[in-house]
């Protein structure tokens, strides 16, 4: 009766909002979807009113200086930049999504990854192609892109490319340096490099999971469903929905779409290494019906 009621109540809710408000698949790559502090898109500064409508198109770049920015890249994938970075956006296609870091860092959690999905960032000059689901970083001011999980592919000249697996990183520089061609991935710790960028993605992260939890128990059973961007208009954001169960990189639990009775699959398993399980019984963080979302009352930005 209570998953009935909530079906109802949030379709309502929805229907009340608008498909502006309340869209599914209508995100594209380049869509600012979060920022912190001061954010700008070709100099002009961006504020939370257009997360979710502001987007990156081809030539253009968004910038941050005491503050941090995430957008959507294809559905399951996001970059986030640091303070002071700057990203380009080059190709925004679907089967081909392509952005250039421009100075700074940043970080892209790949939650999900199809084989019809060419998705390459690149990082002085050099093109890497992520491959697997999982987290990577890139640092244009000492180019190098890190794999913390997951697989790359960088490009070094001559259509050769250079694998680089979890817990490997790469320097970059110039496709023509011929000692850069030569040279090979090194382990790292990933543990001893989780610094304020991993952390936040990782919280990111979090949230996106807790909001793909709040919105996916209004999916179930739908007719039309597909995996994609989902809006929702209690975290003021888009999160993604897919077949599920999965985690993200960082050990966050997504919704198993599909699994009748909104128990969500809200939990931490410590990235890969599953240490959680099913979240409360109500389908959202804290239960629904036994005390609203996460935080008392969900909306509002986090």
């Amino acid at each position: 009766m209570i998953s009935k009621l909530f079906t109802a109540t949030f379709a309502a809710f929805a229907l009340a909002l608008g498909p502006a408000a309340f869209g599914a698949n209508i995100a594209r790559p380049g869509t600012v979807n979060y920022i912190e502090g001061a954010a700008y898109i070709d100099g002009q500064q961006i504020t939370d009113r257009n997360v979710g409508d502001a987007n990156l198109n081809p030539g253009q770049e968004l910038a941050t200086q005491q503050g941090k920015a995430e957008i959507l890249l294809t559905p399951g994938v996001f970059l986030r930049l640091d303070n002071n970075s700057a990203v380009r956006m080059i190709s925004p296609d679907l089967t081909h999504t392509q952005v250039e870091l421009v100075h700074g860092r940043a970080g892209v959690e790949v939650d999900e990854i199809y084989p019809q999905n060419n998705l390459e960032i690149l990082d002085a000059g050099v093109t890497t192609q992520l491959v697997k689901n999982g987290y990577y970083q890139f640092n244009a001011d000492q180019p190098a892109v890190m794999v913390f999980d997951g697989k790359a592919a960088v490009q070094i000249g001559d259509g050769k490319y250079r694998v680089v697996k979890s817990h490997h990183q790469l320097a970059l520089a110039g496709p023509n340096n011929r000692a850069f061609a030569s040279q090979k991935p090194v382990d790292f710790n990933a543990n001893g490099a989780r610094d304020d960028l991993y952390n936040w993605n990782s919280l990111r992260s979090q949230y996106l999971a807790e909001a793909n939890n709040q919105i996916a128990g209004a999916y179930v059973g739908g007719s039309g469903f597909s995996p994609g961007w989902y809006w929702d208009p209690y975290m003021w954001d888009y999160t993604y929905l897919g077949v599920g169960p999965f985690y993200s990189p960082f050990g966050w639990g997504f919704y198993p779409f599909g699994w009748y009775g909104y128990r969500g699959f809200y939990g931490y398993r410590g990235g890969y290494g599953y240490r959680g399980g099913f979240y409360g019984g109500g389908g959202v963080h804290g239960g629904f019906a036994g005390g609203g979302f996460h935080g008392g009352g969900g909306g509002g930005r986090r």
